[in-house]
């Protein structure tokens, strides 16, 4: 089986003590820095700050990290605040864009998978020389702290729907046209027998693959003519990924309680837009 990808178990457990205490907050974001923004769309939209996005603290809800472990935790916590810049990129680039819940489904959900797998490989990176911490995961999701008329694309309740960005897409439409369809890898093929005890929680996780992309499918029609060119891998098939990995994850853990645990099922993950 493909070890194309590394991997990351997803454990759900009980919350750290602590961790919902101390917010990371991104990059404060200027109203200036969207004059750029404001000078391409005269409506009120382009002129307002989108927010930023804060995340809580990791760090300080780590335990002793080993020696051994100290550079691959530090990249990951690196990791973390480039996550959250990225992000706040993203909030300033498509101001004005999507409908209500357009910042939730693009950049939070997206980011507070990419957050979970990078916590899942630090309690990883622990756990190998160490008692491995447990719930970290509860620090993945993240809000948006709007700032004066800030969430044009939020508060565009008008702009759900294909008809959503009619002036997005007329220009850079990268979802212009027919949606095509999303195809991924055949997972069930490549599993290993599946104990009995296991069976269960796998097929639920085959069946939650399989409604991830439906929906991914239905967001794509649902946003026929909105964002531009790399829209489509930014806001669908990325997330989709995400989502994928975790998935395949909790499969590999699933059959590794009463078996030889798969390896590498995250080589599955990406998916691919035909048209």
């Amino acid at each position: 089986m493909s070890r194309a990808l590394p991997k990351y178990n997803k454990r759900r457990v009980g919350i750290i003590g602590g961790a919902a205490a101390v917010v990371l907050s991104g990059a404060v974001i200027a109203g200036s820095a969207l004059a750029g923004e404001g000078a391409n769309n005269e409506d009120a939209a382009g002129n307002a700050s989108p927010g930023t996005i804060s995340c809580p603290s990791v760090e300080g809800s780590l335990p002793a990290v080993p020696a051994s472990a100290q550079a691959e935790v530090d990249r990951n916590l690196a990791l973390l605040d480039t996550q959250i810049q990225e992000a706040n990129q993203r909030l300033i680039d498509t101001v004005g864009q999507g409908g209500a819940n357009f910042v939730q489904n693009a950049i939070l959900g997206p980011l507070e998978d990419k957050r979970i797998a990078t916590l899942n490989r630090i309690e990883t990176a622990i756990g190998r020389a160490a008692a491995k911490p447990e719930g970290l995961e509860a620090l993945a999701p993240c809000q948006l702290n709007q700032g004066g008329a800030a969430g044009a694309g939020e508060e565009a309740d008008a702009g759900a729907g294909a008809g959503a960005g009619a002036g997005e897409g007329a220009e850079d439409a990268g979802n212009a046209g027919a949606a095509g369809t999303i195809t991924c890898p055949e997972v069930e093929g490549e599993l290993p027998a599946i104990p009995a005890s296991a069976q269960a929680e796998v097929d639920r996780n085959l069946a939650l693959l399989d409604t991830q992309i439906q929906e991914a499918n239905q967001r794509l029609i649902d946003t026929v003519g909105q964002g531009g060119p790399n829209f489509v891998q930014n806001a669908i098939l990325g997330p989709l990924e995400d989502k994928r990995v975790a998935a395949l994850n909790r499969i590999e853990t699933a059959i590794g309680r009463a078996a030889a645990k798969p390896e590498g099922l995250e080589a599955l993950a990406p998916c691919q837009l035909n048209q």
